[in-house]
């Protein structure tokens, strides 16, 4: 057991090393190469064969969900008619740890003929992909974790990070948000993490409200009429001044709870959230305050109310 622990250890230590290397090797040109993909009027092509191939179809998914239309196009495929698929108005990104591989040959020619350009990222600064490139992003020297037989393990590791890296700052210099992402990722844990509030509250006519004159009697049919376990305590000008949860009429409950207003039992500046909140945020709050239920304001008014059951139901972790 604790070979294997070893071993995993070695690997992860070797990898973070290329990764450090990786850091410190990057340059000018990779902001060039940033400059590039954005002017693309086209698509962003990702191309490699073999762990470079796997490592490009990652590459292109994480550019298409983050706002860069592409594609991975398989260089011998492309020899066999799916060069069709690549235009003019793209940018080719081709990875090979060499930058010898044969199958890249025939898609280097034709990004000539057109004059497309080429990102390469390699780790052979002289090599024929680095010389056919535009631009060529060079992986430093480091050891494969995989000793043995040196199988492609650091390199591909590296040749994600750079593609992770140029998609960010893609990303960034393009002003892709939260909102943008979710229109393109609706589906699946994260993307219902970057709803908004406004997408999950219950509306104005389903919120649980009372004055902080109300009688205490009539706050507890509210809180139970509700259903979300508390009553939001508004001012005269509709301002949320407080709120009263099931956890308050406990702490209250006595013989005299019947002569007191909500004012008297009210709890003062509650937890709150603006309609735009991401409902990841909003499940967060809830979760560190350990409340079940946050009033959504917008100018200081309640505007809506989302309970933690509203979030779990959508698939908010």
């Amino acid at each position: 057991m604790t070979r294997h622990l070893d071993t995993a250890q070695e690997v992860i230590e070797l990898e973070i090393a290329g990764l450090e290397a990786l850091k410190d090797a990057l340059d000018a040109r990779f902001s060039e190469a940033v400059d590039l993909l954005k002017s693309a009027k086209g698509r962003i092509v990702v191309t490699g064969v073999g762990k470079s191939g796997h490592a490009a179809r990652k590459i292109a998914a994480t550019f298409a969900s983050t706002g860069s239309p592409a594609l991975f196009v398989h260089p011998s495929e492309a020899s066999h008619g799916d060069l069709g698929m690549i235009s003019k108005d793209d940018v080719i990104l081709a990875l090979s740890k060499s930058g010898e591989t044969n199958e890249l040959s025939d898609l280097l020619a034709y990004a000539a003929r057109f004059s497309i350009p080429v990102i390469a990222v390699t780790g052979k600064a002289g090599s024929t992909l680095a010389r056919a490139a535009k631009l060529a992003i060079i992986l430093p020297i480091a050891k494969e974790a995989c000793g043995e037989t040196r199988a492609p393990t650091t390199s591909v590791v590296m040749m994600v990070a750079a593609g992770d890296a140029l998609a960010v700052a893609l990303l960034r210099e393009r002003g892709f948000t939260a909102d943008d992402f979710h229109g393109i990722h609706p589906g699946g844990n994260l993307g219902a993490a970057l709803r908004r509030a406004a997408d999950l509250m219950h509306g104005p006519e389903q919120l649980p409200l009372a004055r902080p004159t109300t009688p205490m009697p009539d706050v507890v049919k509210i809180v139970t009429a509700g259903n979300f376990g508390c009553a939001g305590i508004v001012d005269g000008s509709g301002a949320l001044v407080g709120i009263i949860t099931d956890g308050d009429l406990r702490r209250h409950f006595g013989a005299d709870l019947s002569e007191k207003t909500a004012a008297d039992v009210m709890t003062t500046a509650p937890r709150t959230a603006p309609p735009e909140a991401l409902a990841g945020d909003v499940l967060a709050v809830m979760s560190r305050e350990k409340i079940t239920a946050l009033f959504v304001v917008k100018d200081a008014k309640p505007v809506g109310i989302v309970h933690v059951h509203d979030c779990l139901s959508t698939g908010v972790l």
